[in-house]
């Protein structure tokens, strides 16, 4: 199968589609492709920089939130309930496709 797709809409509304792969970090894959993404740790979970909101028909696709990231999304700006680390969501088959959004606060 071909590497999965991840739409990703930046700050200023403009959407992106971008090739991921499999195993890679949603995080990762938006830097690399040189979004604006702060993303300070590198995917350490120290920070909050990479703070994304999913789309809601994607949530449910997602493993459960860890408390670890529970904790970092407290230091995010304007934490939602479809808020989650990019860097805590790892691309694969299931989540070609994967849609969200670069949240305030993840902008370098």
């Amino acid at each position: 199968m071909a590497d999965p797709k991840l739409h990703v809409t930046d700050q200023e509304g403009k959407r992106h589609t971008l090739v991921g792969i499999s195993g890679w970090r949603v995080m990762e894959v938006i830097r690399d492709y040189g979004l604006p993404i702060k993303a300070e740790c590198g995917g350490a979970l120290e920070c909050a920089t990479c703070h994304v909101y999913v789309a809601p028909e994607w949530l449910e696709k997602l493993p459960e939130k860890s408390e670890e990231e529970e904790e970092r999304l407290d230091d995010a700006f304007e934490v939602e309930d479809n808020s989650r680390l990019s860097c805590q969501i790892l691309m694969s088959e299931a989540l070609d496709g994967l849609e969200v959004t670069l949240a305030p606060g993840s902008e370098p």
